[in-house]
């Protein structure tokens, strides 16, 4: 029951954490303007993955979406490579856990293949979140590198150019990345549960008996007499050699 309650728990938090990760790369919202000291304040701009955006004191929002490719910045291309990658990563180990859940029966599915199943997926969301978390991150750096040479040109040189600060898509794409791996996590915990135990035989070696030689005894006396015989009847060499009794011998 644990082990269900675990996989369902960890598919749910995975589904919602992949929710936030596409959520937060849909968003215009990555860096907003800073407004501090910003003598026009009648416009507000924001810049997300795909295309910026301006509103004007009307409430009126037009966006534009980058036209170039090659134009744009090699960690900007970057983070919107992680930011995919994540995304696919998700959603595969989405439909792969659909499957796996101990909950649903598919056929004749044993045990062990939904805990392989299970386990596969886990790591795909664990992998897909970490992906989405570096994205939010790299971009995060590329906020924070500009905004203090805007600052520092501004200062020295006097001039007004806006500075952009973190948006609101940013936490959400720190906190549902997060989530993706928790939830990822949970799964390849789940996965231990349900494989199926191996049961051990401790093994006994077995030495076949040798057989017993049972001995009929007679008259002792007989025995005795045998015995005389054939010390008598058997000669040794010089060399140590046994050999068989001649005719002679009875002379």
């Amino acid at each position: 029951m644990a082990t269900t309650l675990c996989q369902v728990a960890g598919y749910l938090l995975s589904v919602l954490g992949l929710a936030g990760v596409i959520s937060a790369t849909l968003m215009n919202a990555w860096s907003t303007q800073d407004l501090e000291g910003d003598v026009v304040t009648s416009v507000y701009n924001t810049k997300g993955l795909w295309r910026t955006c301006e509103t004007g004191s009307s409430g009126f929002t037009e966006c534009r979406p980058y036209f170039s490719i090659l134009g744009l910045p090699g960690s900007f291309q970057a983070v919107r490579a992680l930011m995919i990658v994540g995304i696919v990563l998700g959603v595969i180990g989405a439909l792969i856990s659909i499957f796996a859940l101990k909950c649903i029966r598919m056929g004749n599915m044993e045990d062990a293949m939904k805990a392989n199943m299970t386990l596969t997926s886990g790591i795909l969301f664990v992998v897909g979140g970490v992906c989405g978390i570096a994205g939010v991150s790299i971009f995060a750096n590329l906020i924070v590198t500009n905004f203090m040479f805007t600052t520092t040109t501004a200062t020295m040189q006097g001039s007004l150019q806006p500075r952009y600060t973190f948006g609101p898509a940013l936490f959400v794409g720190w906190v549902g990345g997060a989530v993706l791996v928790v939830g990822g996590i949970m799964m390849c915990v789940a996965c231990k549960g349900m494989a199926p135990e191996k049961t051990h035989y401790n093994a006994v070696a077995y030495k076949a008996s040798k057989p017993n030689t049972i001995y009929k005894s007679g008259d002792e006396r007989s025995r005795r007499g045998f015995d005389d015989d054939y010390k008598k009847s058997t000669t040794r060499s010089d060399d140590g050699r046994q050999t068989q009794p001649s005719k002679f011998d009875y002379v």
